[in-house]
């Protein structure tokens, strides 16, 4: 497993399961999603994932509006775009496999089938397959989503027989605390990490109530953060999570008292091995 002196932020800003109706706060629209980029990298976040809502704030996978997220939190930030290619539970297939058509720099990857709440989270062997290789064709980076400890020996296989991603570098997203996946404890954190690739980073998700413990399992186990609300509403007992910005704001200032600091943008496309955007890689090769 490979090691860091930084910390690797993701902010997770909308998902696919909360209703605006329900949380106001969730950032749908794309002026909303645009805004909480811009607040979360400010705070220390240099990765975004993002899933995409349709004007009536719906969950949707239509090409013509991943691109228009992806083309406007480009323009005004330097967070690394990362698409989900989970979208919600219901989504076909080829919906999901459509999402790298936007051109991300990364996409999750999810390595299983995982019963989800009352749904299924359907990821068969051949969808695997096929977006791993989609991705090392694009020049897209995966995050490997692994929801359960039989996912990483699935990860395993997929190295093995299809090679490494895009960039070489393999990392890992370990989601804890849905119910149907594994526990959000240190027990279940510590459990996945002798079955890492070698050379793997990872990063911790703690869904719901167990945000804190997993935050905090993850950073004295070397590991990075994935916070947002997509998988957390509630900040403290009792008390609404106000924004995304407040929870990356939480996660930066655990990993500072850790003595990791917050990951810049630049340094985050270097350790996942993301290539350069091209105004960056202009900009770098005028002045070498």
């Amino acid at each position: 497993m490979v090691s860091s002196t930084t910390t690797l932020i993701t902010v997770a800003p909308t998902g696919a399961e909360s209703a605006k109706a329900d949380v106001p706060a969730l950032p749908v629209t794309v002026e909303e999603v645009v805004a909480t980029a811009r607040d979360c990298q400010a705070l220390g976040a240099a990765v975004v994932h993002l899933h995409v809502r349709d004007a009536g704030t719906r969950p949707t996978l239509e090409p013509a509006r991943v691109r228009e997220v992806v083309a406007a939190v480009r323009e005004a930030t330097d967070l690394v775009v990362q698409l989900s290619t989970g979208g919600a539970v219901t989504d076909p297939f080829d919906a999901r496999l459509a999402v790298l058509d936007a051109e991300p720099d990364a996409a999750s990857l999810t390595l299983g089938t995982v019963n989800f709440g009352h749904d299924v989270f359907s990821n068969p062997w051949d969808l695997i397959v096929e977006l791993h290789t989609q991705m090392q064709q694009r020049g897209i980076v995966p995050e490997y989503e692994v929801f359960d400890l039989g996912h990483l020996a699935t990860l395993a296989r997929l190295l093995d027989r299809h090679g490494p991603p895009h960039g070489g570098h393999v990392h890992v997203d370990l989601v804890m605390g849905v119910p149907g996946g594994m526990p959000g404890t240190t027990q279940a954190l510590a459990a996945c990490l002798p079955h890492l690739p070698p050379g793997a980073s990872f990063a911790a998700t703690g869904v719901g109530r167990t945000s804190l413990p997993v935050m905090l399992a993850a950073l004295s186990a070397g590991g990075h953060l994935r916070v947002g609300m997509e998988d957390t509403l509630t900040y403290a007992p009792g008390e609404p999570v106000r924004d995304n910005a407040q929870l990356v704001a939480r996660a930066a200032g655990v990993a500072r008292i850790a003595q990791r600091p917050p990951m810049s943008t630049g340094d985050a496309r270097a350790f996942l091995g993301i290539d350069l955007p091209a105004h960056t890689r202009t900009t770098v090769e005028a002045s070498s």
